[in-house]
């Protein structure tokens, strides 16, 4: 007999969808990240369709952790104090409207909350960071998209090397100072807000990995997709590892809290 899986929150996308005239709309979240949390973090992906910011209070008692994705969307420019320099590239007003509230009620109610890719620039942008809209147009910032022509195994397959700062949470999950991770993003930090201390960089000094200073509980990002084949990079599968054992304790806390020892048969999780 054990506890019921922790309960992960992953916001979905907002897209439109169909080749005819008239596009409907989606509400979509990627295998790989509900994968991901369900293997990786020994958890329970859940998604709440049409939640908006009023219900962030309610809905965030419900679960023990969230998991902000990577998105083909880019967050809009205008939350940072940008106009927006390529319209040719997708936003997704609704995402925001929902995720970046989302990063402060995490931080104030103790929830875990991992980032990748979009997720990673979305936390910078809520706590008050800004962003590069091209990467690839910085002077000497490296290009971090990846090449759409190839096949997605070689598209996230390890591109570059990070530096992680020595004794953080980052090199014990790496076992080391350097790894080598994928790249597949055009926005990337510009200012890092006040709060996130940088833990990772690429070799044109590009951050890629942050924590948040005084979090109550699990609160890391990174630029990279670790939820790509986790199971076959250590390190990929440490970050959802350690993000797992949060949520598992949030949920003991959670459950404490409430007076309930809820246990259901170990064959009812699988």
């Amino acid at each position: 007999m054990n506890r019921p899986k922790p309960l992960v929150w992953l916001p979905a996308d907002h897209r439109l969808l169909g080749d005819g005239r008239e596009r409907m709309a989606y509400l979509v979240l990627g295998d790989k990240y509900a994968r991901a949390v369900r293997q990786g973090a020994a958890a329970q992906p859940v998604m709440f369709p049409l939640a908006d910011a009023r219900q962030i209070p309610e809905l965030l008692a419900l679960v023990d952790g969230v998991m902000l994705t990577g998105s083909p969307s880019n967050v809009d420019p205008a939350h940072f104090g940008q106009a927006v320099a390529d319209p040719g590239l997708p936003l997704d007003a609704q995402r925001d409207a929902l995720t970046l509230p989302l990063v402060h009620a995490c931080l104030a109610m103790g929830v875990p909350l991992l980032g990748v890719c979009r997720g990673f620039q979305e936390i910078n942008v809520a706590l008050g960071g800004t962003l590069h809209q091209a990467v690839h147009d910085v002077p000497g910032l490296m290009d971090h998209r990846e090449d759409e022509t190839l096949p997605l195994a070689e598209q996230y397959a390890p591109s570059h090397d990070i530096r992680l700062v020595p004794g953080s949470v980052f090199e014990k999950w790496a076992g080391g100072p350097v790894a080598r991770v994928n790249s597949l993003h055009g926005q990337g930090i510009d200012r890092l807000a006040d709060g996130l201390r940088a833990l990772g960089h690429a070799p044109d000094g590009l951050v890629e990995a942050y924590e948040m200073t005084g979090a109550r509980a699990f609160a890391c990002a990174v630029q990279w997709h670790p939820e790509w084949r986790f199971g076959e990079h250590d390190f990929y599968a440490a970050i959802f590892g350690a993000f797992g054992q949060a949520c598992a304790q949030h949920r003991r806390r959670r459950d404490d809290a409430s007076g309930t020892r809820a246990l259901v048969p170990e064959a009812a999780q699988h």
